[in-house]
This record gives structure tokens, sequence and C-alpha cells, in this order.
């Protein structure tokens, strides 16, 4: 050792305090009995009573349904496996999914008294985060995709409208623009500048792209209460928004020169309810296929992020999309 350093010595409640400072649970395994041991931080993370010992059965019962043969076949397959493990799974506390990190050693190495050992992690945030980027590069992608489709529509009806290049251009240019303020709006605002919007001024701006798609302007028309919206809640709505508006210039009434849009609302005690009623459409015919992204990043939307419900009805005479709100997630 250099002169003036000094060794240090770890003692076991030192490693303790560290163990418990990384959010570590220990366990045991006996490959004979099939009884597992863990610390206190174990059975709380697991969501148990402490005891001296539990069955894996017992845990078993904790571990999602849709991953508990895996972990029954991974827990079983450690000895065969050269060197150190690990293997990530969810259980379900109450409510409450959490994702745990199993990690040990395998093929019998460091085996003592037929007990391997290893630690649980809760790893819940990291796959959080995992999911979040998941569904971002998801969204981004069919976003774009969809802006491609919008951009390649708004191009055939223009030049369809137009006489000369100059004026396809103008208004090509102009729609566009109104289309680029609408996508906007989907990135929240910066931090402090409050209310991103007026629930009736959101909508009728990412709207007006469509509404110079058709015979007459104003086919788009927006009724709705005098509510804030804040920049959180502003980034679900116009998800919603876009995804209903492209597919009705796609499938549904704005695909039609003289179809109309209405979004109306009426008052709850908790929730704001939006009625979207198109008219003047082709047939509506409701769909056989399982829902696509964009269905399902709608339903998350108003779901998770806006705390409310979505149901459609696949009427003849025009698609209606009932929205419900909570007040209490707008202003967020």
């Amino acid at each position: 050792m250099a002169s003036g350093s000094t060794t240090y010595e770890w003692k076991p409640h030192h490693l303790r305090l560290a163990v418990d400072a990384a959010g570590v649970a220990l366990w045991s395994w006996n490959v004979d009995t099939d009884l597992l041991t863990m610390d206190a931080h174990g059975f709380e993370l697991w969501g148990m009573p402490w005891s001296e010992a539990v069955t894996f059965e017992e845990l078993s019962s904790h571990i999602h349904p849709a991953d508990r043969d895996r972990v029954r076949s991974a827990f079983a397959a450690t000895r065969a496996v050269l060197g150190p493990y690990e293997t990530d799974f969810r259980i379900v506390i109450d409510e409450e999914v959490r994702w745990i990190a199993a990690r040990g050693q395998g093929e019998d190495a460091g085996i003592v008294g037929r007990t391997m050992y290893g630690i649980f992690l809760d790893v819940t945030g990291r796959k959080q985060a995992e999911e979040g980027s998941e569904l971002l590069a998801g969204e981004m992608s069919h976003r774009v995709k969809n802006l491609l489709a919008i951009a390649s529509g708004l191009t055939n009806i223009t030049s369809r409208s137009t006489t000369t290049t100059e004026d396809m251009a103008r208004e090509l240019t102009g729609r566009l623009t109104a289309l680029g303020r609408a996508h906007d709006l989907v990135r929240p605002l910066a931090a402090k500048q409050g209310a991103a919007a007026l629930l009736g001024d959101l909508l009728s701006i990412l709207l007006a792209p469509y509404d110079d798609l058709g015979a007459f302007k104003g086919r788009i028309r927006v009724a709705v209460e005098r509510s804030g919206v804040g920049e959180s809640a502003a980034t679900g709505i116009a998800l919603v928004v876009h995804e209903l508006a492209t597919n009705s210039m796609k499938y549904g009434a704005l695909s039609e020169p003289t179809g109309t849009l209405d979004i109306a609302s009426t008052s709850e005690a908790d929730h704001i309810v939006l009625t979207w009623l198109e008219r003047g459409g082709p047939p509506v015919v409701k769909p056989a296929e399982p829902a696509g992204f964009g269905s399902q990043l709608v339903r998350r939307s108003v779901i998770g992020g806006l705390g409310g419900a979505i149901d459609h009805d696949w009427s003849p005479e025009g698609l209606i999309v009932t929205l419900r709100l909570k007040r209490s997630r707008l202003a967020l």
C-alpha cells in the first residue's frame, strides 16, 4: 500500500447498508427442497409477509400470468447455465405491476450445501423507460407515415383544384403551413408557459388543414365550452384529433368534397364530453380487423393521459365518436 494510504475493512453491517442502498433483495434456493429464503426487502418487493422460507409455487402466484411459464423454465434451467444468468419478469401486487430482475450463478458454480444464491432487483423504472422509448419510436414512425399520406393527398387535391403552377404552389404552401402549425401543437410547450390553449382554439387550429379540402370552407364546425387546456393535455388531444382527422380524410366524411364534421361538447360534473359527428361521407362499415397502432395510440392517450374514455358508433350515415375527458386532467 502506498505511503499515506489506508485500508478499509468491510464489516457485515456495512455490506448490509450497501445492499439496502442499492435496493437489492437477497435470496437463496435449495435445489433439493425447492425452498427459497429471502431477506426482508425481498418479501417487501414481492408484497408478501416475512417468513423463514417460501416455496417457488408461492412466489409464482405473484408472477404475471404471461411470464409465469417462462420464469419457471428459467429457474429450472439455472443449473445448466454456464456462469452468471439474469431473467426479467413481471409480478402483480394488488393492481400494481412491477418488473423484477433475478440474477444468480448457474452450473452449480459457487454452490454451498446444495443452495444457490442470487438477488432480486426492482427494475420497473428501467422497463417503463424502455416501453416509453418504444412507444415514442412507434408513434413517430406512425405519425411520419400519416403526415406523408396527408401531404400526398394535399398535393393531389391541390393539383386538381388549381390551373397554374403558381396557384398550386401558393395553395399547397398554405395548407402545408397550416398542417405544420397543427403538428407543432403535438409537442409540449416550454415550461412555465401556462395553459397551451383554449379547447375550442386548439381543436380549430388542429383541424384547419382539413377544412380547405372540400367544396366549401366551414364544413368543419367546432362548438365547445370555454375551457383551458394544459400543455400535457394538449399533446394527448392533438394526437387523438390528428388520428381521427387522418382516418376521416382517408375513409370518412372528409374524404368527400361535401362531407362535414361537427364537434360539440356537453358538460358533466367531472368530465367534458366531446362528440365527433361525421356526415356526408361514404357508407360507414365497422372495421373487421383488430385495432392498429393508431387506434391503440388514441385509446391509450384518452384513457391513460386524459383519464377518460372513447366510444365509436359506426352508424351507416357517418362515424360518431364520443370522448369523455376528465376536467382535472385537461388543466395539466
